[in-house]
């Protein structure tokens, strides 16, 4: 069975997408800790990150690395965090994370945003890739 990101590479269900390339996709969480929380997936569906060849799996950092770059520069924080858990979605993914504290690693405090909201922060990040 496809897992959501399985379904979101398809386009099968809709995401908030900042970037994409041949082997991945960064899209918003749409239940973020911050404004600005992104995951960057394989596209190739496998569970487990360690699981992914080396090759992939050095390009899944160099695509994150990018991405944090440009998160960066469109969200104010001391820095952006990187989270790599793999108990939520049977897909290996790596959170993007914007943070000003500790706290905001953390996946218990959730922060709500609009879909005008999700759309404008989308814009301004693709202008910073």
């Amino acid at each position: 069975m496809s897992s959501i990101f399985a379904k979101i590479i398809k386009g099968e269900i809709p995401c908030y997408k900042i970037a994409e390339d041949d082997n991945f996709l960064a899209f918003l969480d749409v239940n973020p800790n911050v404004k600005g929380h992104t995951l960057c997936v394989p596209k190739q569906e496998i569970d487990k990150i360690f699981d992914i060849d080396d090759g992939l799996y050095l390009g899944l950092m160099q695509f994150s690395k990018k991405i944090a770059i440009a998160l960066e520069k469109t969200v104010p924080c001391k820095r952006i965090g990187m989270a790599v858990i793999g108990l939520e979605v049977p897909h290996a993914h790596v959170h993007l994370i914007p943070l000003n504290e500790m706290d905001e690693m953390r996946f218990h405090n959730k922060v709500s945003m609009t879909n005008e909201e999700f759309e404008t922060l989308v814009k301004e990040v693709q202008a910073n890739l």
